[in-house]
């Protein structure tokens, strides 16, 4: 079974390639979260917010992460983070191509 974190919050960048260059050691570090699969990074510059959309191997490893970087973020000066898990159903995930 695979768990889905969706996370979103306030952001003003940077944003596309700024971001990206920016953001290069975070994203390598999360690479080695235990439990990841997978991160989609997502930004919106026009609603000023960003987030990710994340699978996980087991709820308690989402679970564990979305703690860390909620505190992570709010450390940072973020006040609000939305973050969500869910568990996957791969059966209909897989008609529509989902990656799992």
């Amino acid at each position: 079974m695979s768990y889905i974190l969706q996370v979103d919050f306030p952001y003003t960048g940077p944003w596309g390639q700024e971001m990206a260059a920016a953001m290069d050691g975070l994203a390598r570090s999360i690479a080695n979260e235990p439990g990841l699969v997978w991160k989609i990074w997502t930004e919106n510059q026009e609603a000023n917010e960003a987030g990710g959309i994340y699978c996980f191997k087991d709820a308690q490893s989402a679970q564990a992460y979305l703690a860390m970087h909620t505190a992570r973020l709010k450390s940072f000066g973020i006040s609000q983070v939305n973050g969500k898990i869910f568990l996957v159903n791969e059966a209909l995930s897989k008609i529509d191509a989902g990656p799992v």
